[in-house]
């Protein structure tokens, strides 16, 4: 696996550093863009990290310019890293739809065609870019978090969930919380992974709640004027956690809906959760 990357943009911010970088994915099959924000202190050593999950439509620069996340990063001594959320380019497959293909990865490894050849964002996001930037950044292995917004939120639970010994915190804004019984699911796990709903339950993650839960705390957000709740079915989790038992905190925050404004009024508490934890 190559650890090779180029810098696209640097800029200070809070003392640290926001990058942007591209490289060439083994996983994809295409150019991946990047980007890392290092705090202050890991001018001196090595330091957390907190991975950010991106939406449906986003690429790594939603959050990067929109959580106004740097500047707690930057208090708390956390690195940030922030993927995009599917490949992207000439020849990779893609659909008229906003919330299917380029931009709508939902985190999953496609074994159906056209989407087959360059849809692994699972692989991508729990195995190739992790290499890259522990590789090549002063990140800290032993303590890394997970978070992230709706279709990212998704990813976060249920690649926490799979890989519980790795990601020592997990927290979720607005997260895609039952796919399978969802608009925002079915339709791109049937794209993505076929009829088999076996394959499906992998990536659900009430589902992954009911068989398996997480060893420590979860947080989550949810606006409680989401215009997508609908397709969120938050309840689902939430009975799914309740049936297990499982510690965390499920917060209706309300008046807020699913845009950023919403994830910049609670990143901060996020941070902090995670900082605690990592």
């Amino acid at each position: 696996m190559t650890l090779a990357y180029e810098t696209v943009s640097e800029n200070r911010s809070f003392g640290g550093v926001q990058g942007v970088y591209r490289h060439q994915s083994q996983a994809t099959g295409t150019p991946m863009t990047f980007a890392v924000y290092l705090p202050p202190q890991a001018q001196h050593g090595k330091v957390p990290v907190l991975w950010y999950l991106s939406g449906l439509t986003c690429t790594h620069e939603n959050a990067m310019t929109k959580a106004g996340a740097q500047e707690w990063a930057a208090e708390f001594g956390i690195a940030l890293i922030f993927p995009d959320t599917s490949p992207r380019g000439d020849g990779v497959a893609n659909d008229d739809a906003y919330d299917l293909g380029q931009g709508a990865g939902f985190y999953v490894d496609a074994t159906q065609e056209p989407w087959a050849p360059h849809f692994k964002m699972w692989h991508y996001i729990t195995h190739e870019l992790p290499e890259l930037v522990f590789g090549n950044f002063p990140l800290d292995r032993d303590a890394q978090g997970i978070t992230g917004h709706s279709m990212g939120g998704h990813g976060a639970l249920t690649i926490a969930m799979t890989f519980p010994q790795r990601y020592k915190s997990v927290s979720a804004f607005a997260p895609i919380a039952h796919p399978s019984e969802s608009d925002w699911g079915r339709k791109q796990f049937t794209a993505y992974l076929g009829e088999d709903k076996a394959a499906w339950a992998a990536h659900d993650a009430t589902l992954l709640m009911r068989e398996r839960g997480y060893p420590g705390e979860i947080l989550i957000d949810q606006g409680a004027s989401d215009q997508f709740l609908h397709l969120l079915k938050p309840e689902a989790l939430a009975h799914a956690m309740a049936e297990r038992r499982q510690p965390g905190t499920i917060r209706m925050q309300e008046g807020y809906d699913h845009s950023y404004f919403f994830v910049q009024t609670f990143i901060p508490d996020h941070i902090r959760w995670h900082a605690e934890r990592l």
